[in-house]
C-alpha cells in the first residue's frame, strides 16, 4: 500500500520513541523467555542428579529420558540425551536456584554450555558470565577470552597506578590492562621491527581492539605532535570511553629497558598539555614489550608521576611443557621417514 501524504506533525519523533519501546520489549521478552527456559533445565538436571544420587539410577536413564521426552514433545528442541547430560552438569555446577536465577540465567544456554565445557573453577565461571552480560559477548568472543585465559591476565600488568591516579580511576585502569596481551593473530615475522609490529596490528585491527577490551576507541597510529618546534610521533593513539582519557600506546620489539618509561613519560606530559581536554582524566601510557622484567618495571616506574603501565606480549599460545615434550624432533620426524619403504603402487 502506497501512501502519498506526508506524516502529520511529531509523527517522526513519536514513531522512533515507539520503534525503542517495541525492541526493548522484544529484548525483555527474550530475555524471559531465555530465564524460563534456563530455569526448567537446571530444575531437570536437579532432578536427574538427585534421583541418580539418592535412588541409584544409572547413566542409562537419560537415554530413556531423552527417547520419552522427544516422544511427549516433538516440537520442541533441546531434549537429546547429550543436552540433558549437560542439564544435569549445569545443576552440578550451580546447586542455588537463587544464583541460576540472578546471574546464570542472564547469558543463553549456548553461552553456559561452552563455560561448562571449558572452564572448570566455579570463581572463573561466576567471573566470565558476569563479563559476558556486562559487555554482549557473542559465543565466539566467549570461547576466545576463556581460551586465552582473560581472568588470569586482566589487571595483571605492572604499573604506577595507585600512586598516580585517584582511587576510583586507579583501580579501573588496573583492571582495563592485561599481561600478557595476546597477540596470536600475528607472526615472528610481524614483530621483528616495531615498524611491523604497529602494521601488523593496525592490519587487524578488529583482533587488535577485541584483546585492548571494551572501550577503546582508535585515534591513529605514529600521531604526529609538536614539541618544541621538533616532530615526535606516538606509535599508536586510543580515547578510552568509560576512563575518559587518551591512552598512549607504545610498542616495543624487545624487552623491557628503563629508557622506555622515560620516553613515555615525555609523550603523556605532551599529550596532557596539547591534546586532552580539561575534563578528560589524565592520560595514561602503555609500553607493550617482549618481556618484561618485574623488578626492572618497578624501578623504572617507582618516581614517575605519570600513569604507565607496561606488559608483554605473546605471538601464540605456548604448548604445555608436558606436550611439547612429547612431539618429537625435526631430526625424529626426518630419521622416522627414511626408513618408511617407499609406497607401493
Amino acid at each position: 500500500m502506497s501512501i502519498q501524504n506526508p506524516p502529520p506533525a511529531g509523527y517522526a519523533d513519536w514513531l522512533t520513541a515507539l520503534k525503542s519501546r517495541i525492541q526493548a520489549a522484544r529484548l525483555s521478552a527474550s530475555l524471559a523467555v531465555n530465564k524460563e527456559l534456563l530455569l526448567l533445565y537446571w530444575q531437570i538436571g536437579r532432578d536427574i542428579l538427585e534421583r541418580q544420587q539418592t535412588q541409584g539410577w544409572g547413566a542409562k536413564v537419560i537415554d530413556r529420558l531423552a527417547l520419552d521426552l522427544r516422544h511427549a514433545f516433538p516440537d520442541m528442541k533441546g531434549f537429546s540425551a547429550r543436552n540433558l547430560k549437560y542439564m544435569r552438569a549445569f545443576a552440578e555446577a550451580y546447586p542455588e536456584e537463587q544464583f541460576v536465577q540472578q546471574v546464570v540465567a542472564q547469558i543463553p544456554w549456548g553461552h553456559n554450555v561452552r563455560i561448562l565445557d571449558y572452564v572448570k573453577d566455579p570463581i572463573q565461571r561466576a567471573w566470565y558470565i558476569r563479563q559476558t552480560v556486562e559487555y554482549g559477548w557473542s559465543r565466539n568472543i566467549l570461547v576466545h577470552q576463556i581460551e586465552t585465559r582473560l581472568y588470569e591476565r586482566q589487571g595483571k600488568a605492572m604499573t604506577n597506578f595507585a600512586r598516580t591516579l585517584p582511587p576510583p580511576q586507579s583501580d579501573l585502569a588496573q583492571q582495563l590492562l592485561k599481561d600478557p596481551y595476546q597477540f596470536d593473530f600475528l607472526t615472528s615475522a610481524d614483530a621483528a621491527h616495531e615498524k611491523n609490529l604497529e602494521r601488523g596490528l593496525l592490519a587487524h585491527i578488529r583482533q587488535f581492539l577485541l584483546e585492548l577490551g571494551v572501550g577503546f576507541a582508535f585515534v591513529g597510529s605514529q600521531y604526529h605532535l609538536d614539541v618544541g618546534d621538533q616532530d615526535f610521533y606516538l606509535d599508536l593513539l586510543f580515547y578510552h570511553l568509560k576512563l575518559r582519557c587518551y591512552v598512549v600506546i607504545d610498542l616495543k620489539a624487545s624487552d623491557f629497558k628503563p629508557e622506555y618509561a622515560g620516553k613515555m613519560n615525555f609523550y603523556l606530559s605532551a599529550v596532557d598539555d596539547l591534546l586532552r581536554h580539561p575534563s578528560d582524566a589524565p592520560s595514561i601510557g602503555l609500553i607493550l614489550c617482549r618481556n618484561n622484567n618485574g623488578v626492572i618495571v618497578e624501578y623504572a616506574l617507582r618516581d614517575m608521576h605519570k600513569p604507565i603501565g607496561v606488559s608483554a606480549y605473546e605471538l601464540t599460545a605456548t604448548l604445555p611443557k608436558e606436550l611439547a615434550d612429547s612431539l618429537p624432533s625435526i631430526e625424529q620426524l626426518e630419521a622416522e621417514l627414511a626408513s618408511q619403504p617407499p609406497d607401493q603402487e
